[in-house]
């Protein structure tokens, strides 16, 4: 039977870039471990063109669109150059995401209230050609104010659970997790469909996959460190069992 309830894992590619870039040249390539994790049953690339370039540049996000049977999702910030490379390239989907040029990775969520008219307008403008994403904690006030903007997909932020879990600060992870469940639910019920990501490994995976309202996981940095040792194949098949696993007890609590 199929399943009813599917969630999808997006494989980001940013940190092959990232090892490439350190030597320069071609080698790795994040379009060659993108096919790998195809292959290997993920459902998507994700990958993120910063303003610095430090890792993706340009043309990574070209031959990702011609050369990967399989979505793009195009992580970037609000501005008016990223935006008109979106409007050329038209991915299947954009994740507008905050951005400094001093943080080693995404510090935080997306300040959707903040944003105001600039930041809806950019959301009116991108889901002519591409279904758009706002990465966001899971804030009450940024979850409702993403609805108003008319973004089709929510990406909850689950660094700072992450974080708590790995510290093994028990209570900092129970209350952080009922922030992402209490967030997940809202952002359903007002039609936001909703991923999460960042920070994720296989067993916050499998337990953020319990949340029966998340629709996609969107994961690298840990896959990419993992397959040094075993393998993109292994860990990408390692992380779709985790999330079955997860899936298959949705509904469950932390």
């Amino acid at each position: 039977m199929a399943d009813r309830n599917p969630l999808r894992l997006g494989v980001n590619v940013d940190h092959v870039a990232t090892l490439r870039n350190a030597r320069g040249g071609y080698h790795p390539d994040p379009v060659r471990a993108a096919r790998a994790a195809i292959a290997a049953g993920a459902h998507g690339i994700t990958a993120h063109l910063r303003e610095d370039r430090r890792h993706i540049v340009d043309l990574d996000v070209e031959r990702l669109m011609t050369d990967i049977a399989a979505p793009l999702n195009l992580e970037m910030a609000a501005t008016g150059e990223m935006i008109g490379i979106a409007q050329r390239l038209k991915p299947h989907a954009v994740c507008l995401v905050p951005e400094k040029r001093t943080e080693r990775t995404t510090e935080g969520g997306l300040d959707v209230v903040a944003g105001g008219e600039k930041l809806r307008d950019a959301v009116k403008v991108l889901s002519a050609h591409s279904r758009v994403s706002l990465f966001i904690a899971p804030d009450t006030e940024q979850i409702e104010a993403s609805a108003k903007a008319r973004a089709a997909v929510i990406e909850l932020h689950t660094g700072t659970w992450c974080e708590a879990v790995i510290n093994s600060d028990e209570r900092g992870a129970v209350d952080e997790f009922r922030r992402l469940a209490e967030g997940a639910r809202l952002a359903a019920s007002l039609g936001l469909e909703v991923h999460a990501g960042h920070g994720l490994d296989f067993d916050t995976a499998e337990l953020i996959a319990t949340l029966p309202e998340i629709a996609e996981l969107n994961i690298g940095h840990y896959m990419m460190g993992e397959a040094i040792f075993v393998g993109l194949d292994a860990v990408i098949k390692n992380m779709l069992a985790a999330m079955a696993r997860g899936r298959a007890r949705s509904g469950a609590t932390a």
